[in-house]
């Protein structure tokens, strides 16, 4: 599971799989199958896609073949599968879009060889570092937003037995127009190959003097892949002297790893100079000038420099500014965040995640 382009001249180490709404089990020989006009075909309607999509549909003179079902909806509070394959494969490219009023009023959760709790729970467009107005292109090697809001993620996701993808939409009327496409390989995956974790958090507002949580209550044996962060500041002065410091391995009251700044550990200097940017390990896609309100979004992926763990692990960064004097300020700004790790199962619990008002941006 590299992206060594020595790759491409190695032997096929099992099949290939698309999941899309024109082949929602990513099955042989069964993509746009689908005929205008007519009842969903069987396998679409086991994942509860029933209804015609358009009418009058625009492949209606063409018939069968000429894409009749390239998207999905999404009826309020019920989990629709999205990704439902047995054996043992890996999931190698997830690209999806949707309207963007849906970015944080949809949660994907993905289980893993019939696990009954996820190891992913988190709003969707957060998971693809694309949160309500904190739009911006990046330019990962792990995501890849690119015109107009087409969200890619890379992170490669194995399961041994059992891979399952859910969406459930948290808004009370139907959403439309849900176009995915998730590739990805049928083939042995390690034994001792890692899991794809992911959750959330939001503090909104973040109490005086308090360090905001990234990740915390990880336990096993794994490795900490990266976040995304998002925060609205509401004071005028810079936000992001705090320090991200990672507790590892039964680390109590001092961290293990310990940054000198916000800016300097998604890999800026000097307040990014009130700069925009976005690169393959990271990126400040979102933001600009230290003013009341102004919404920032930045992303750091962990790829050549891996943050292994044992045991546990938890990390955290301060909310820090400046006040008069040139004192140090604890901020009590808004602030989320999505942790991505791998890890052995069993994994703890997830934090819960906040209701539809607690998600929304306004």
């Amino acid at each position: 599971m590299n992206s060594n382009l020595d790759d491409f001249m190695n032997p096929p180490r099992g099949t290939t799989f698309s999941v899309s709404g024109e082949n929602v089990f990513g099955k042989k020989g069964c993509g746009a199958m689908d005929i205008p006009g007519n009842p969903a075909v069987d396998d679409v309607g086991e994942i509860g896609q029933s209804q015609q999509l358009e009418e009058p549909h625009p492949s209606r003179e063409l018939g069968q073949g000429y894409k009749v079902r390239p998207w999905i909806y999404l009826e309020p509070h019920k989990e629709t599968a999205i990704f439902d394959r047995e054996g043992s494969g890996v999931i190698r490219h997830f690209w999806i879009t949707f309207y963007e009023k849906y970015l944080r009023q949809i949660i994907i959760r993905m289980y893993w060889d019939h696990e009954t709790t996820p190891s992913v729970e988190v709003p969707l467009g957060d998971l693809f570092c694309n949160a309500p107005g904190y739009y911006g292109e990046i330019q990962s090697l792990a995501v890849c937003i690119n015109p107009a809001k087409a969200m890619n993620l890379y992170l490669p996701m194995p399961y041994r037995k059992h891979g399952r993808i859910t969406l459930e939409l948290l808004n009370e009327t139907q959403a439309d127009h849900i176009y995915y496409t998730i590739n990805g390989t049928d083939e042995p995956v390690p034994e001792d190959a890692l899991y794809f974790h992911a959750s959330f958090r939001r503090t909104n507002p973040l109490k005086y003097g308090e360090d905001f949580v990234i990740a915390d209550g990880i336990r096993g044996k794994g490795r900490f892949a990266g976040c995304y962060l998002t925060w609205q500041q509401n004071n005028k002065c810079w936000w992001g002297e705090g320090e991200v410091k990672m507790f590892i391995d039964g680390d109590k009251e001092f961290p293990t790893i310990c940054g000198t700044g916000t800016e300097d550990y998604f890999c800026g200097a000097w307040c990014f100079a009130d700069r925009t940017f976005s690169s393959p390990y990271s990126g400040y896609h979102c933001g600009g000038a230290s003013i009341v309100g102004q919404r920032h979004a930045l992303y750091r992926f962990h790829i050549t420099d891996p943050v292994w763990f044992q045991s546990d692990f938890k990390a955290t960064v301060q909310a820090l500014g400046w006040r008069s004097e040139k004192r140090f300020l604890p901020l009590q700004d808004d602030l989320s965040c999505v942790a991505y790790w791998y890890q052995t199962e069993p994994h703890a619990p997830l934090p819960s995640l906040p209701d539809r008002n607690g998600l929304e941006v306004i």
